[in-house]
């Protein structure tokens, strides 16, 4: 039951997972403390070679957070001041954040009701000549049509950047998200599926020669401890971040399956339950879960009750990017982006980790009820 009492459920329970493989961390953990490889090193190297591997990508960067991720792979589609970027207002902020830390202009467009991921019509609509990049958003761990999506991208000849930070393992027609696009960012923030033990993100590339100069980006411009090319940043992933992310990446594969058996769980107990919405992903994608988010009229309400009632639910996200006062500049309006605006009014994430058993599902379930009455 991992390390949850009767009387609380966790949204996420980290201490369980740590419980289940502490011996490999533990050990992981001191052969980077003996070797002192702590900024880069042979983990680090290790990790994005079986990181792009795992992924279908030729090369990957590691990085110091998913929103430096975002940013270098901007910087490695040449994304920059006068262009505009695509992207979704139904997601964290580090996704425009970086857009606009690039000195291009985020255009925002709505949501596919059925999925909460990028709509391929608004899309459509909002390309222009001043169109640089699309960025769509794997939100939940649940990847976007991207079939359709590069092929609107290809007729603008507009480059594409996968944004898979929830959605590490995921597939989309038999591809794993960070290996369909020629660009792909991924965090590591500690509740990802695949989470670190403090912040970390990775680049994943098509072209190995990109990823060498993203990696040296990364490294404040470096090929050499002395010798730069070029201006960089000092986005750089820690060995012993990278120790514990090879440890799980074992253990993803297992950890996405449990989670798509939770969501079952879910989708079972919920399916005509009245006033409650669930995401019905197509048969070509396989999720895993990121979240688990339904949708309920009277939100803040129901998510005050289960809180009283020992269920640790949560809001993602509860104001859209497009309606939040660092974007007011835009121009956008209430009415916008109706479909986003819908979902960010009624979205209630549910508790997911794969050690979450059937009983404390029904125990959720339950609660759920009981707050909606």
């Amino acid at each position: 039951m991992g390390t949850e009492t009767a009387n609380k459920i966790p949204l996420v329970d980290l201490k369980a997972q740590y419980a289940a493989i502490r011996g490999e961390i533990d050990e992981a953990m001191r052969r980077v403390l003996e070797t002192t490889a702590f900024i880069g090193g042979p983990e680090v190297k290790a990790l994005e070679e079986e990181f792009a591997g795992f992924c279908g990508a030729s090369a990957a960067v590691g990085v110091s957070s998913g929103t430096s991720a975002l940013h270098l792979a901007l910087l490695g589609a040449r994304v920059g001041p006068g262009d505009e970027v695509v992207t979704v207002s139904h997601t964290f902020i580090a996704t425009a954040e970086m857009i606009v830390r690039c000195g291009a202009r985020v255009v925002f467009c709505d949501i596919d009701p059925a999925t909460g991921n990028m709509s391929v019509d608004d899309l459509r609509r909002k390309i222009t000549p001043r169109t640089k990049l699309i960025l769509p958003v794997h939100l939940y761990g649940c990847p976007a049509e991207m079939d359709a999506i590069l092929a609107a991208a290809a007729e603008g000849e507009i480059a594409v950047i996968e944004d898979a930070a929830q959605a590490h393992g995921a597939t989309y027609r038999g591809r794993r998200a960070g290996g369909i696009a020629p660009l792909g960012c991924f965090s590591f923030y500690p509740g990802k599926n695949l989470g670190a033990y403090g912040d970390g993100g990775m680049v994943t590339c098509r072209d190995a020669a990109t990823a060498t100069w993203l990696r040296n980006l990364s490294n404040h411009g470096r090929r050499d401890k002395y010798l730069h090319d070029e201006e960089g940043y000092n986005y750089r992933l820690d060995g012993i971040q990278a120790a514990v992310l090879r440890v799980k990446l074992r253990h993803l594969e297992q950890w996405n399956e449990a989670r798509r058996r939770a969501a079952a769980w879910y989708d079972t107990r919920l399916a005509g339950l009245p006033g409650v919405e669930i995401y019905r992903y197509p048969a070509h994608v396989v999720p895993v879960y990121h979240l688990y988010v339904i949708q309920v009229d009277d939100r803040d309400a129901v998510l005050s009750r289960l809180r009283a009632g020992g269920i640790d639910a949560g809001v993602h996200y509860p104001v859209p990017l497009h309606l939040q006062p660092a974007y007011r500049h835009l121009g956008y309006r209430s009415g916008s982006l109706p479909a986003t605006e819908r979902a960010a009014s009624r979205c209630l994430s549910l508790p997911i980790y794969p050690e979450i058993t059937e009983a404390l599902i029904d125990q959720v379930v339950e609660g759920l009820r009981a707050a909606m009455r």
